[in-house]
Order: C-alpha cells, then sequence, then structure tokens
C-alpha cells in the first residue's frame, strides 16, 4: 500500500483516538513489512521460574484498605457470545439464582468497598455491541455508581477490515458495519490512553488493575496476591495454569532464548514443521488464562518509551469481508493479544494459578457446569469449588450438535455434579433438576 492515510482517515472519521490510530499503524506496519509473525521452535525454550499461587498467597498477608484503594477491577466485556446463539454480552446471562456474570462482578466489587471502606474502581472494557445491553442492565446498581458510563465503562476500539490484495480498507457500502471489526483483547493499551482511563486512574492514585476476562468468574481479586504483587515489584503478573491434553492446542507461555523474556506463542504464530512441539504439554507446561496484574505507573512509562504503542505481536486471521458470504473479497482482520505485553514489560513474571480460578464460559458444556451444584457462589458473589470436588472441577462434554445454543439447555435440566469426575452427553437427553449423578458418566 502506498500508505497509512487512507486507513487514518477512515479510523478518524468515525472518532478513534490517536492511541488506537497508532496501534493500528504498528499493526499494519508489521504486516505490511513482511514479518511471518511466527516463533520458531529454535528460539524459545519452556517457560522457567513460574511461581506457584498457594506458595505466594500462604504467606502473605491481606491487603490493607489503602492498597485495596489503588486498584482496579477491569473486566474484559465486548463479547456477545455469538457462538452460543446470543446477540446480547455474554456478562448477561444468568448463572445461578437468576444472577448473571456482571450481577456477580458488581457483588465482589460491593463486597471489596465494604470489608475495606475503600472506593474500589469497577471498569468494563465494553463493546460498541455490549454497551447499551450492559449500561442499561447496571441500571439496577444506580445506588453504588454502578450505570454511570463516566465512571465504569470503557470503549473498546474498533479496526478496518483490511483487503488481503492491497492493505486498503475493504468496502461493503450496503452494509459499513461489515467493514469493521475487534482488534483483539490486546486494545486494552490504546484503549485506556486514548480513553483518557490510565491518566485518570493515575491521578486518582489508582496504581495497580486487575484485568480478567468477564465470563471467568474464577478470576477474583485476591487480597493476599494483590499484596504480594504489590511488594514484589513484577511490574506485570500474568496468570497461567498447567495445561492438559484438552488444552494442547492453546497458546502457551516460553521464554525466548535470546534475552530471557517471558513470552506467548499462539497456535497461529506456530509453523506447522513445529506443531507437535507445541503441543507438548510436557515441554511447555503453562497457557494464559488471560487474567493479568499490571502496574499502571510502569504501563504509562512503557508506552511513552515505545512512542505511545505497545509492540505487540500482529494475529493476522483471514475471512471473507461478509463471513456468511464466500464470494465477498477476502480481508485480513488484525488482532493483538492482552498477554502478549509481557515481553514488553521487563521483569515481568508468570504465576501458576489453580485450575479454580480459571471458569471461562465459551460453550454450553461450561455454562452447565457453572449452573451446577459443584460450583458455590456465596453472597458476595465470590466463586469456589464445592468440598466434595475436592479441588478439581467436574469434566463435562455435551453433544454439540445438541448443545450448541444457550437456549438447548432449557430442556436439559441441571443433575448434581458435584460428585462427579466426567459427564459426557450425546444426543438428546432431560436431567431431572438436582438428579445425582457420580463418578464418570456417559448419556447415550
Amino acid at each position: 500500500m502506498a500508505g497509512f492515510d487512507t486507513i487514518e482517515n477512515k479510523m478518524e472519521s468515525v472518532g478513534l483516538s490517536r492511541a488506537a490510530i497508532d496501534a493500528f499503524r504498528h499493526a499494519v506496519q508489521t504486516v505490511e513489512s513482511g514479518e511471518s509473525g511466527l516463533i520458531g521452535e529454535s528460539s524459545i525454550l519452556p517457560a522457567r521460574d513460574v511461581a506457584e499461587w498457594d506458595d505466594l498467597t500462604a504467606a502473605t498477608p491481606e491487603a490493607d484498605r489503602e492498597l485495596i484503594a489503588q486498584c482496579v477491577c477491569i473486566k474484559l466485556n465486548g463479547g456477545l457470545g455469538t457462538s452460543m446463539g446470543l446477540q446480547k454480552a455474554k456478562s448477561l446471562l444468568p448463572i445461578q439464582k437468576g444472577l448473571t456474570f456482571l450481577d456477580l462482578i458488581v457483588k465482589q466489587v460491593q463486597s471489596l468497598r465494604e470489608k475495606s471502606g475503600a472506593p474500589v474502581r469497577l471498569l468494563l472494557m465494553d463493546s460498541f455491541s455490549t454497551s447499551e445491553d450492559t449500561m442499561a442492565y447496571l441500571g439496577k446498581y444506580a445506588d453504588g455508581g454502578f450505570n454511570d458510563p463516566n465512571e465504569v465503562e470503557m470503549m473498546q476500539n474498533r479496526v478496518p477490515k483490511l483487503l488481503t490484495a492491497t492493505l486498503e480498507p475493504a468496502s461493503c457500502p450496503e452494509n459499513p458495519d461489515l467493514e469493521w471489526c475487534p482488534p483483539g483483547h490486546g486494545d486494552i493499551y490504546p484503549a485506556l490512553l486514548g480513553s483518557g482511563w490510565l491518566d485518570r486512574l493515575l491521578a486518582e492514585g489508582v496504581k495497580y488493575a486487575f484485568v480478567s476476562n468477564s465470563d471467568n468468574l474464577g478470576a477474583q481479586l485476591d487480597l493476599r496476591f494483590l499484596r504480594w504483587f504489590a511488594e514484589s515489584g513484577a511490574p506485570f503478573v500474568m496468570e497461567v495454569t498447567r495445561r492438559t491434553e484438552a488444552d494442547k492446542k492453546g497458546g502457551h507461555l516460553a521464554t525466548r532464548a535470546e534475552d530471557g523474556r517471558l513470552i506467548l506463542r499462539e497456535v497461529a504464530q506456530c509453523a506447522a514443521e513445529d506443531m507437535d512441539e507445541f503441543q507438548n504439554i510436557d515441554k511447555y507446561r503453562y497457557f494464559n488464562t488471560n487474567t493479568l496484574w499490571i502496574r499502571l505507573d510502569v504501563l504509562k512509562k512503557v508506552l511513552e518509551d515505545c512512542g505511545g504503542v505497545i509492540p505487540l505481536p500482529v494475529i493476522r486471521n483471514v475471512k471473507t469481508l461478509n463471513p456468511r458470504d464466500a464470494s465477498t473479497p477476502e480481508v485480513y482482520q488484525l488482532e493483538v493479544a492482552m498477554g502478549a505485553a509481557i515481553e514488553c514489560f521487563p521483569g515481568a513474571r508468570a504465576v501458576c494459578v489453580p485450575r479454580s480460578r480459571f471458569f471461562p464460559v465459551k460453550t454450553c458444556s461450561d455454562l452447565l457446569l457453572l449452573r451446577s451444584d459443584a460450583v458455590a457462589i456465596d453472597e458476595n458473589g465470590m466463586m469456589s469449588l464445592a468440598p466434595e470436588c475436592k479441588g478439581k472441577a467436574p469434566v463435562v462434554s455435551l453433544d454439540p450438535k445438541v448443545y450448541k445454543l444457550v437456549d438447548s439447555l432449557d430442556n436439559l435440566g441441571v443433575p448434581s455434579l458435584k460428585h462427579v469426575s466426567k459427564l459426557t452427553v450425546k444426543g438428546e437427553h432431560h436431567f431431572t433438576d438436582g438428579e445425582p449423578l457420580s463418578g464418570e458418566v456417559v448419556i447415550g
């Protein structure tokens, strides 16, 4: 392409910030330069010096009021859950007793405020698709100021889809929305900078950010770990957990051989000839839970040192302009991953957390587990595994041909899973709510 001007003009025309434009410029230049984005097996080593969560928290006292007041909980809330048949924010899905992810997130923050007497901040990174529904739902928490977008919302940016042939912005006059795509959760950095939230938080004395996905109820702000993080001096900590056979196709943590820094390698960054090693869970033992702890003052300095842009690796997704029409032009949707910033922070660390801190909901199988008695949710919105599970969550596998969409769970029922190691359902079935199951159960 001759230059970035056309892209810049397009982004300016919809009011995107200078930080968002500069971040996308970096992504486009990376693609334009011909960089493959691949991370070769010979350039990395297994991750080392990964601390254990239980060891750190057992020896650390809880954070006090002053420390809690310096922390913001940031939840990534831009997802619609379209793969599960949703047309609204996934965080509005009911979990237990009619409470949604969003209810439980608010309850957790309310509990922190009550416990500490500190004005703990909640900041939701919403998208254009989730903002309206989210803010309307939060009207029920007006007394705590949770329904004021000026106090709780940071908008995710959007970026143009680019024609693979020319790297020019794609055009779709009959449906202009198809010209845009989300930039991935790595957008949190330009969003914090460009929205003014980074400077605002620092001015208010907020120094530590706890960042996680809104659909991961296991990611809860832990006061012992907050104390450890504040005293450790680490600028950036990633929560990782052990890979299992079910995770071998997911990205993993590694150490860059050249300088010893921790990095992420996603499957899209792995050459075909390295795939066997990529999936070697004994060699590469940890994957990113997408829960981060970030020193905001250090983030500000890294941004300043890098010209306002965190130089994240770029993931190129090749799609058609209209995903439902294979005849439309082929485009790049350029994305960046939030956790990839670990390589940009000297002294960054990784901590291996129990699997109970990683409960993402990507499928109906995940949702059924959360709705069952294997998961206990208290009055403060805090989630834990039932004691009967002995620290290990049941594995739930519903037939994806039958139970792909959320509505399909209405006729399934919610059995008791606290004594189950694995539940597999093949074909259609109906459980009586609370129906006791135990051990490894196969239906159908």
